[in-house]
């Protein structure tokens, strides 16, 4: 149906397409919020450290079985326009921080079900989002108080950072030896860029093979390659390798216009023969000169190629990605060489050694003993499928989450004593704002409770009791770190009990999960276009040139 707007003679006006859809004012924000918190419903109970798992299943029966709120949101197939806000900014707490992701959706969902009550009582939106704001300001600033600093030198407290990233995960039984793990690879790749600490997670490696078990996960100081070496006459072991990386082909590279060539008679054609194999023997001969041991080529390998060098005891593997390229450059201190002819002996690379094993009944190469690389790999074991892709998912949240401490290194106490803290400091500020903003202010309070509420709900224990003891146990000057016990309900110091998260993870909770809110209640009309008829045959369209894609791609 198409919308009209009455003209100055009574007639309508047309004003959308036939089939379009408008909701306006209270209709439009009551949707918009209902759509986010049900989203954030859907979350809620997979928060804390006894928040339960979804069965997630996609179009094609996939099964996936997560607690991961990144992962969860990313999977569901969220069709409101709302609801996809929230999925946004679940995707940035991961991007950025890679933990908190169920904390940001629940708090938003929250301010906006606190809202709704607020616009209902006569206050207009654009007041509640002014007060979310200037709540939001004075949660910052006591995060800033309330923050402790600490050591890079100090592991064991980044592992408590790292368990505590896991504690929700269902690997809780492997925490200590993922954790162990999450901070070393962490440090290895942590590097100085003027004062400041930086680490790109991107150079630890996650290689996933289904055996063995969750404590059979291990660190290798190198990278390991997805690849098998070229030729059945090759060492499959090399000792003190030296590495070189090529970014060239080793084969007769066609020539860039069309040639033809008479030949007339078998001297000729063996003549020929002979000359493309005496330039490969001269680039397999300069690749022995300059010592090098070990050949990782980018491209292709010819099979001539590939006899000098098994002939010559050089191990060699072919079409590795560049990604790969880039973190052996990085792990074993070679330069990835576009011309052969410029290989020198400083270009190599060096590793204790380099070794084709079978995993998973595949071969792949490891290149281990780097002497201090700047990227390393994680090869992740585990019984099941699922459970292996869960160790991932737990690993990339733990990464993250000491990534981010080392480069900011300051922490705050977790089990819901944060979000405590601050609720009592912004109701003690609330009166200094005063007016309609005051409500908002402090509604800004009760709904940060929401995550200490939900962990105890999720534990099986009366939130009500447990936020009363809390916000007692925070009246005192010495209760700034107490959370929620899990097991016996009681208020206990989070830094004690090793319950610790980084003090970015928070912030960009707070700040990611206003935006949702102030977007979804600054909207008080929508207006959807009506569904074109040809968006099947554009989707299959699209379908099939991603499929085009991903074939060209291998």
């Amino acid at each position: 149906m198409a919308s009209a707007v009455p003209s100055l003679g009574g007639a309508p006006v047309l004003v959308l397409k036939e089939g379009s859809q408008r909701s306006q004012g209270r209709e439009a924000l009551h949707s918009n919020i209902s759509a986010a918190v049900a989203v954030a419903e859907v979350i809620r109970t997979t928060l804390g450290p006894k928040g339960l798992d979804k069965m997630l299943v996609d179009s094609l029966g996939e099964v996936t079985v997560t607690n991961d709120g990144a992962t969860i949101l990313k999977n569901m197939d969220v069709q409101h326009p709302a609801a996809k806000l929230m999925v946004q900014i679940s995707k940035t707490q991961d991007d950025e921080v890679g933990d908190g992701t169920k904390s940001t959706v629940v708090l938003a969902g929250e301010l906006l079900r606190r809202a709704e009550d607020l616009v209902e009582r006569k206050i207009h939106p654009t007041m509640v989002v002014s007060g979310y704001r200037k709540a939001a300001d004075m949660a910052l600033n006591a995060i800033k108080d309330i923050a402790k600093p600490i050591e890079l030198t100090d592991k064991a407290t980044l592992e408590k950072i790292a368990m505590t990233a896991m504690s929700s995960k269902s690997v809780s039984d492997a925490r200590e030896h993922l954790a162990d793990i999450t901070v070393k690879s962490v440090l290895q790749v942590n590097e100085k860029r003027g004062q400041k600490d930086y680490v790109d997670v991107d150079l630890i490696q996650v290689i996933k093979k289904q055996g063995g078990g969750a404590l059979d996960t291990q660190l290798i100081m190198g990278v390991v390659i997805d690849k098998e070496v070229v030729h059945p006459g090759m060492p499959k072991r090399v000792e003190k390798a030296r590495i070189a990386l090529l970014d060239t082909p080793l084969e007769i590279e066609k020539t860039e216009i069309d040639a033809e060539i008479r030949i007339t008679n078998p001297e000729q054609m063996k003549a020929f023969i002979d000359q493309e194999s005496s330039i490969l023997k001269e680039m397999v001969e300069k690749l022995q000169k300059v010592g090098a041991n070990v050949v990782i080529c980018q491209k292709g390998i010819d099979d001539i190629a590939q006899h000098f060098l098994a002939k010559n005891g050089i191990l060699a593997v072919r079409r590795a990605k560049q990604s790969d390229m880039e973190k052996l450059s990085r792990a074993t201190g070679a330069r990835v060489v576009t011309n052969i002819d410029d290989l020198t002996s400083n270009d190599l690379g060096q590793a204790e050694f380099v070794e084709e094993r079978r995993i998973a009944n595949e071969k792949m190469l490891f290149v281990e003993g780097c002497k201090n690389p700047k990227a390393v790999s994680i090869l992740i074991r585990a019984g099941l499928e699922r459970a292996v892709d869960e160790i991932e998912r737990s690993l990339h949240d733990s990464l993250k989450a000491v990534a981010t401490t080392v480069m900011d290194a300051r922490i705050l106490p977790g089990a819901g004593a944060t979000q405590v803290e601050l609720a009592k400091r912004i109701r003690e500020q609330a009166a200094k704002v005063g007016g309609k903003e005051q409500l908002a202010v402090e509604a800004f309070a009760d709904a940060l409770e929401v995550i200490p509420k939900a962990i105890a709900e999720n534990a099986g224990l009366d939130p009500i009791t447990v936020i009363t003891d809390l916000t007692a146990a925070h009246s005192k000057a010495e209760g700034v770190a107490f959370g929620v016990d899990i097991n016996t309900g009681k208020p206990v110091d989070a830094f004690k009990k090793g319950i610790v998260e980084p003090a970015n993870l928070t912030t960009q909770a707070i700040r990611s999960a206003v935006e949702a809110a102030s977007a979804i209640l600054r909207i008080d009309d929508v207006v959807a276009a009506a569904k074109s008829s040809g968006a099947g045959k554009g989707g299959a369209g699209k379908g099939s040139n991603d499929k085009g894609e991903d074939s060209g791609s291998d």
